[in-house]
C-alpha cells in the first residue's frame, strides 16, 4: 500500500499493525483489555518494540484474560517480572493486575467494558480528517475525561496520553492520514 500514513515506515511489523488494527473500531471487550494493557507498558517506550513483544505478552498474561489475571499470585507475578519475552517493569506488571479487577469491576457495572469506554467519544468513532503527523495532539478533552474517570475507579497507567494512544488504537478516534487507505475503511466501516 503506497498510500499510509508515514509512521509505520518500513518496519513490517508496525506496517502489518497498521494496516489491519490500528484505528479500527474495535469492540471486544478481551482486545479492548489487550490495548489498555499494551498501551500502559508502551510508555515511555515505542510502539515498535511493545509490538516485538506482543506474543510474550499475550503469553504472560493468559491472552489478556482479566479473569485469569486477578487471581494471579505473588509468584506468578514474580515469574513474569523475569519473563526476557516481556517489558519487565515491576510496576506495570502490577498495575495489570489491578487493572484487571478495575476491568471486571466495570463489566459487571456497564454490561460490558465497551459500553463503558466508547461512552467518551459518544459511542462512535470521531474522524479528526488528519493532514499531516505534526497536527495530531497527545491528549484531548475525550482522553482527559476518560483519564479521569479511569484514574477515580481505581486503573494505574491511565494518563489523558496514554488513553488518548488507547483511543487511536481502538478505532475510537480516527488520526489515519486523510490520503492513507486505511482512513477510508475506517471511516467508511469497512
Amino acid at each position: 500500500m503506497n498510500n499510509r500514513c508515514p509512521w509505520p515506515s518500513d518496519n513490517q511489523l508496525m506496517i502489518e499493525y497498521h494496516d489491519k488494527e490500528w484505528g479500527v473500531p474495535l469492540h471486544n471487550d478481551r482486545k479492548l483489555f489487550e490495548f489498555m494493557v499494551l498501551d500502559a507498558f508502551q510508555a515511555g517506550l515505542s510502539w515498535a518494540i511493545v509490538l516485538k513483544k506482543r506474543e510474550g505478552f499475550r503469553k504472560a498474561f493468559d491472552n489478556f484474560e482479566a479473569e485469569k489475571i486477578v487471581r494471579y499470585s505473588e509468584k506468578k507475578i514474580q515469574k513474569i517480572l523475569t519473563n526476557p519475552d516481556i517489558i519487565r517493569n515491576k510496576l506495570k506488571v502490577y498495575s495489570t493486575v489491578t487493572n484487571a479487577k478495575q476491568f471486571l469491576k466495570v463489566q459487571e457495572e456497564f454490561g460490558t467494558f465497551d459500553k463503558y469506554i466508547w461512552q467518551f467519544t459518544g459511542g462512535k468513532t470521531i474522524d479528526n480528517k488528519r493532514k499531516t503527523l505534526t497536527n495530531i495532539p497527545a491528549k484531548t478533552k475525550e482522553s482527559d475525561a476518560m483519564s479521569k474517570d479511569l484514574l477515580q475507579r481505581g486503573f494505574k497507567f491511565v494518563g489523558s496520553t496514554i488513553c488518548y494512544a488507547f483511543m487511536q488504537a481502538a478505532g475510537m478516534v480516527n488520526d489515519h492520514m486523510t490520503y492513507c487507505e486505511q482512513y477510508k475503511k475506517v471511516k467508511s466501516g469497512k
